[in-house]
């Protein structure tokens, strides 16, 4: 899956399955953006946001709130759009 290509319709939904964290205040954040933008991302921008889930939930959390800095820039990119994406409503 690292190759770059846009993510199936089946991984799609898996990845917004995975985006519920069971930490209410992600799953705010990131359920909406899943289900709303990750099909309209490039394939490469989708493995950012499939490498974002992979790290645990705290450091998710203090990311999304600037309590923290991401590991690297195309965390702390996706993490921006993510941000910008909440910041305007939850509309694309």
């Amino acid at each position: 899956m690292g190759d770059g290509k846009v993510l199936s319709a089946t991984e799609l939904k898996r990845q917004i399955w995975h985006s519920r964290r069971g930490m209410l205040e992600l799953d705010v954040l990131l359920e909406p953006f899943a289900r709303n933008e990750l099909a309209n991302l490039a394939g490469h921008e989708q493995q950012v946001y499939i490498r974002l889930l992979a790290h645990q939930d705290p450091d998710i959390f203090a990311w999304l709130m600037g309590n923290a800095k991401c590991p690297d820039q195309d965390l702390a990119s996706m993490v921006e759009r993510i941000q910008h994406y909440a910041a305007s409503g939850f509309s694309t």
